[in-house]
This record gives structure tokens, C-alpha cells and sequence, in this order.
């Protein structure tokens, strides 16, 4: 026997609300409703019941069958069945949007079985979309795939998109093999293969070195599929290789990529020329720098950057600096990095005073120096004795806010005291008292002692007020300073008292 329950056209959207709100109940009001009313397990559900242009041309529906006494005086029971009445939804799209909103998969896996299960039922193609991703996302593989076959066996017309997430899903739960037999499947449901799909299984494959030759097959026989490899294909590729040290593969990919016509693009030449960086080839890096100006192409800030950095460790201090002021012209203005990456290199090599050089073009350019700039000619210049210039770039780094590192104040301070300029090297050090900087232990003692030789006990105690006025801090050394100091002055006075 068949019941046919009509819903109340007035009331759908609001109790749908409410059954929206409280979806757990959904099923449980079925088992509790078809338990205590024993209604036959075929229930038809009519969704033109719910149009109002079509309420009044159909025929009442037959009544069901009179309730049992018990039954239709049980509250529960009563409530149950008004609850069941309420939560009956034929609309494909009421479902699609219930399910949508759910942020329990699980829960809305139930809610399309309940649907299922109503004759004449169908499931959008919305509906499934929403479902298998919501399960994948979830990493609910099983359900998914089951769903996914479902959809197969239906003959849904597919989008792409779907396939697209899957596989991104598939990688990034590390499932490479699942990924590349999705994009294999893909022709199984009515839909064909992109660009777009082909290039996100590259990268999940090659992510794993012991997937780059599957990922290089499925890169030659991607014409089987109808799908072109355009120049991210190539790019995914030659990073790739480039990546696992076969800088030749890279190469014969680069040059196929011209003899197909697909126009290489700014990445494409900056993973051959970070190759080349890396292999200390920075001859023909530069060479394929210059290809990219011929054709028309502005390198990018990084592509820069392993050049810089690639001419200063091959000590091409020269050319380094003549690709920095090339790059304003060739329309990429010099960055922080690209200005300290030179000054670093100038530095090493023992020529902080071209270094100088390159501070006065960072404002210029309208580049501020950062502290990284300052560490960097502050030690370049001590390590080469230029004192007067390394103490005036400290000042004018403290003054900007640039705390300097402990060991370029040391080095500054202590080739003061090695020279004899024991005042000027007690300047610096109250400077960085004044300014709340914590010199290191190793600075006390190297300019402490020097003032008592020379008996400047008056000096030592003007020290002495500058360290009171330091706040104390966790990782203040100055109480490690004051008992190296009173170390000091005992053996002093224990000398001295020996002469007598």
C-alpha cells in the first residue's frame, strides 16, 4: 500500500527553515515515525504538490488509513508525524541547497540518501558536485568515489571543474597515483581533459622525485587525450629537472618549447638562468638575460636577484654593479635586496668604500636602507680600519631607529682601543648607553682596563653612572660587566699593594 502526504504549500519555506536548523532530526523522526505508525516502506512523494498552480487541478489524495487510538493519542507520535510532514522536500533544488549548507559531510551524505530514496527522485548535477567535494575536502575517499560512480552510471553531464578539484584534492591528501588515474578517468564521464587539469597533475607529480618520469610520460602522450601542453606545462617540467640536477633535460624542454611555437614567458627563463646561477654558469645566465631583452621580455625582481648574487660569489663585483644600474633602465627599479645583495659582495672583498657608493644611490633612487644595509658597511668598513667612517654610519643607523649587532660595536670599539683612541672608542660605548644599547661583556673588557692603565679614574667613574642609568633587562650583561669589572679593580689594587 501507498501513502501520498501533501505539504502544505503555505507553511514549505518556513518549516523548511526550521527543519534546516535541526537536520539531525530528520532522520530519526523517519525511524520513530515508520516504527510506531508501521507504515509500509514505499511512500510516494509528489513535488507537484508543492506548486501552487498545480494544487488545485489534482485530485485530493487519498486519506491514509485511520490511526490506531493509541496512536492518534500519543502526543509523541502526533508530533512525529507533523515533524515527517515538514521535513518531506522534493525539489532537487531545496536539496541542493540544504546539503550546501551543511558543514557536516556526513550528515550531508544522509540528507541525499533520505532524498534518494523518494520514487521518481532526482538528483541534480549540482547537488553531486557539491557532495563529492564536500567528501573529498573532508578526505571521506570512499564515499566519494562511490558517489563519483554513481554519477558515471547516471550519465550526468560533468564539468570540468569538478575534476579539477578532485585532483588538487587527490594531491593534496599525497595521493599522486590517485591523481594521475583521475585525470585518465576523466574521458569516463562525458567530459574532456584540459590544459588546466594536465598541468595540476604535473605539479603534484612532481613533487615527488620518484614521480617526475610518470609525470614526464604523461607530459608526451598528453596529445592522446586532446590536451596541448602550453608554457606553465613546460615550466612545471623544466623547474623540475632543473631540480633534480638534470639542467640538459631542462634545456631540450626549453628548445622544443620554441620549435612548437609556444613563447616562453618571464619564468621560463628565470628557472634556466636560477639553473645556470646555481651551477656557477653565470656566464650564460647572462646570456640568457640578454636573449630576454632581444625579445622583448623585463625580467622580474628574482631573476635579478640570482644574478646579483650569482656575480658576487664569482667575485664579478663589477659587472654586478653595472647590472644594478642597468636594471632602473631596463625598467625594474632596484630593491633592498638587490642594493644590499652588491654591498655585500663590495664588502667581502674588501671594498667598503664603493660600498659607500652604493648607500648614496639607494637614496637616490628613493630605496631606504634597512638595518641589514647598515650591519653590512658598519662591519665592511672596521674590517678594513675605517673607523671614522664606521663609527658615523653607526651613529646614523642608531639614530634611524637600527640597533646594531653586538659584534660589529665590539669590533668597531675594540679597533679603537688597538689603535690608541681609547676616548673615541669611550664615546661609542656611551652612545650605546645613551641609547639603551647593551654592549656586549667582551666590550667592558676591552676598554675597562684600558683606562685604568692610564689611570682615568674620574673617566671610569663616569662609566660607572652611565651603566646605573641602563634599565636592567633580562638580558642586560652589564651586572656580568660590573663583576668582571671588581674582578679587575681586586687584582689592581692586589698588585699595587704588593709594590709596598
Amino acid at each position: 500500500m501507498n501513502f501520498t502526504i501533501e505539504i502544505d504549500t503555505n507553511n514549505y519555506y518556513k518549516l523548511e527553515k526550521k527543519m534546516h536548523q535541526t537536520p539531525a532530526r530528520l532522520c530519526n523522526n523517519l525511524q520513530r515515525i515508520t516504527r510506531n505508525l508501521s507504515l509500509p516502506p514505499t511512500i510516494c512523494f509528489h513535488s507537484s504538490s508543492i506548486h501552487p498552480e498545480n494544487h488545485h487541478h489534482d485530485k485530493p489524495p487519498p486519506l491514509p488509513p485511520p490511526l490506531s487510538h493509541q496512536t492518534r493519542y500519543n502526543p509523541e507520535s502526533q508530533n512525529d508525524l507533523q515533524s515527517f510532514s515538514r521535513t518531506l522536500i522534493a525539489s532537487p533544488n531545496r536539496i541542493h541547497k540544504l546539503i550546501s549548507s551543511q558543514s557536516d559531510p556526513l550528515l550531508a551524505k544522509e540528507i541525499f540518501d533520505l532524498a534518494s530514496r523518494q520514487p521518481n527522485f532526482r538528483h541534480s548535477y549540482p547537488t553531486f558536485h557539491t557532495l563529492i567535494i564536500k567528501l573529498g575536502n573532508a578526505r571521506q575517499f570512499s564515499l566519494m568515489e562511490k558517489l563519483l560512480s554513481q554519477l558515471k552510471r547516471l550519465r550526468y553531464p560533468t564539468t570540468p571543474g569538478l575534476f579539477s578539484r578532485l585532483i588538487c584534492i587527490y594531491g593534496d591528501a599525497h595521493m599522486p597515483e590517485k591523481a594521475l588515474k583521475m585525470f585518465y578517468s576523466i574521458v569516463e564521464f562525458n567530459c574532456n581533459p584540459t590544459s588546466k587539469h594536465l598541468n595540476h597533475v604535473l605539479s603534484i607529480l612532481v613533487a615527488q622525485r620518484s614521480f617526475l618520469r610518470p609525470a614526464f610520460d604523461l607530459f608526451r602522450i598528453a596529445h592522446k587525450y586532446a590536451v596541448d601542453p602550453n608554457v606553465k606545462s613546460y615550466n612545471i617540467l623544466m623547474r623540475a629537472f632543473c631540480g633534480n640536477d638534470e639542467l640538459s633535460v631542462a634545456y631540450k624542454l626549453f628548445n622544443d618549447m620554441l620549435k612548437r611555437e609556444i613563447l616562453p614567458d618571464v619564468e621560463s627563463y628565470r628557472i634556466l638562468m636560477q639553473a645556470l646561477c646555481r651551477k656557477s654558469q653565470v656566464t650564460k645566465a647572462m646570456d640568457l638575460l640578454d636573449d630576454m631583452f632581444n625579445k622583448g621580455f623585463v625580467p622580474d625582481t628574482l631573476s635579478y636577484t640570482s644574478l646579483l648574487n650569482s656575480l658576487c660569489r664569482k667575485k664579478k663585483l663589477r659587472e654586478a654593479y653595472k647590472l644594478l644600474c642597468r636594471m632602473k633602465v631596463k625598467g625594474c627599479n632596484p630593491n633592498l635586496i638587490h642594493y644590499n645583495t652588491v654591498m655585500l659582495g663590495l664588502c667581502r672583498e674588501g671594498r667598503a668604500h664603493q660600498a659607500i657608493k652604493i648607500l648614496d644611490d639607494m637614496y637616490l633612487n628613493g630605496c631606504l636602507p634597512n638595518l641589514v644595509s647598515y650591519r653590512t658597511l658598519v662591519g665592511g668598513l672596521v674590517d678594513q680600519g675605517m673607523y671614522d667612517e664606521a663609527r658615523k654610519y653607526m651613529e646614523e643607523m642608531i639614530s634611524k631607529g637600527c640597533s646594531p649587532h653586538f659584534s660589529i660595536t665590539h669590533s668597531l670599539i675594540k679597533g679603537l682601543c688597538t689603535v690608541g683612541r681609547t676616548e673615541e672608542a669611550s664615546e661609542v660605548l656611551g652612545e650605546l648607553l645613551k641609547h639603551g644599547e647593551v654592549p656586549y661583556i667582551g666590550t667592558w673588557q676591552e676598554v675597562i682596563p684600558r683606562i685604568c692603565e692610564v689611570e682615568e679614574m674620574e673617566g671610569l667613574d663616569g662609566f660607572l653612572d652611565e651603566v646605573i642609568k641602563v634599565d636592567i633587562k633580562p638580558y642586560t650583561r652589564i651586572i656580568e660587566a660590573g663583576a668582571a669589572l671588581e674582578e679587575y679593580l681586586i687584582k689592581k689594587i692586589r698588585a699595587n699593594s704588593g709594590k709596598f
